[in-house]
């Protein structure tokens, strides 16, 4: 199995693992600096984990009303860099895997669409949901969209790849299948705006987020590893 391509392989898969990784920790230092207020209860004070989407982040004005200095900038950086982070490993790992013409038609259609998810994620950490709420759920909705064809794609890549551990298949597989639920939560969930449809629309959303890091870092550092 050949994995060769001209720039320097270890290098870009570990900058990828790194960008997920700062990706959590900037999102945590946000949450610390975080005004206050929810969708079902602006009254609160600070960021709550069950109750805060992660695009309350990025809100210039809280819910709470009052300015969002800190965090705000804080998210744009986080998502930012992870937006990067997943077109570089679409782009990456497009080259990576030796395929035939099928595998790599798969591939290059998957590595589309993961471009396209890591440039949708750019935009909603440029576009607060308090000022351009429209934009910022087309952005999300877009970028979900497109992560779950791209992931799709590159699992059946994988399971056809005779020589490439199943195990890294079978992370995207469940990926996948998480990806699909959440999509089902966004579009036929319920949307009111009560603390209990709050709760669960919040706990989908920290699920697939922290999946999509901890799926993308896998397949990073398995990739690093297997270079030549």
């Amino acid at each position: 199995m050949r994995f060769q391509f001209p720039f320097r392989r270890k290098q870009v898969f570990s900058l990828i693992a790194a960008g997920c990784i700062l990706f959590v920790i900037l999102m945590a230092i946000a949450m610390l600096f975080y005004p206050g207020g929810t969708a079902s209860d602006p009254a609160t004070i600070g960021y709550s984990f069950f109750t805060n989407f992660f695009g309350d982040l990025g809100r210039t004005q809280a819910r709470n009303g009052q300015p969002n200095p800190v965090a705000s900038p804080m998210f744009i950086i986080a998502l930012t860099l992870a937006g990067a982070a997943l077109i570089a490993f679409f782009v990456a790992f497009a080259r990576f895997l030796a395929r035939p013409r099928l595998e790599r038609v798969l591939a290059g259609i998957g590595s589309l669409a993961g471009i396209v998810a890591g440039m949708c994620f750019i935009g909603v950490a440029f576009t607060p949901a308090n000022s351009n709420g429209t934009l910022h759920t087309q952005f999300v909705l877009a970028a979900f969209e497109a992560f779950t064809v791209a992931v799709i794609l590159y699992f059946s890549v994988i399971v056809r790849e005779p020589k490439y551990p199943k195990r890294f298949a079978v992370v995207f597989g469940v990926f996948a299948v998480l990806l699909l639920l959440y999509l089902g939560l966004l579009f036929f969930g319920p949307t009111t705006k009560t603390s209990e449809v709050v709760m669960i629309q919040v706990a989908g959303q920290k699920i697939i987020v922290y999946a999509s890091i901890v799926s993308v870092l896998i397949q990073a550092l398995g990739a690093r590893g297997r270079v030549e």
